[in-house]
């Protein structure tokens, strides 16, 4: 049985805590979003692409049995290491959880103050498309 999100969510956290400056948080960063469960060709696609993102971020959920399982893509490392932290939180979780979460260990590693405007924008627009997802197919299963 997988970690529940606020489980994950606390164990990026801890993760974050560990280094100490943001140099290693960024190499942190773009060594997680190496470790991203890679976008099918097939579905980079402009539908799937993220709204709002400066550099070009693709994102696609499925229904397996009754959890969304995401998988992504990005031309930018940092980019790909941000959405590889959302994915590890949100993937493989029961859309319903998925809607109530919050993003509070966003903030707690102190990621969107350490972000261009641009990119924490991206942020805000990843974590929205990744809810949307997640409220579409909690109605297909209602």
């Amino acid at each position: 049985m997988s970690n529940n999100i606020k489980e994950i969510q606390n164990e990026i956290v801890d993760e974050f805590e560990m280094f100490d400056d943001w140099m290693q948080r960024y190499e942190h960063m773009i060594e997680l979003g190496k470790s991203l469960p890679l976008i099918e060709e097939k579905y980079k696609t402009e539908e799937n692409l993220i709204k709002g993102c400066q550099s070009k971020v693709w994102v696609h959920a499925e229904l397996e049995g009754d959890r969304l399982i995401f998988t992504a893509d990005s031309d930018a490392i940092i980019t790909k290491g941000i959405i590889a932290i959302l994915i590890r939180a949100y993937s493989n979780q029961h859309p319903k959880d998925i809607i109530d979460a919050d993003t509070a260990f966003i903030d707690e590693i102190g990621l969107k103050e350490h972000l261009s405007p641009t990119r924490a924008n991206g942020l805000v627009s990843m974590i929205k498309q990744l809810k949307m997802y997640a409220v579409a197919y909690q109605t297909q299963l209602n």
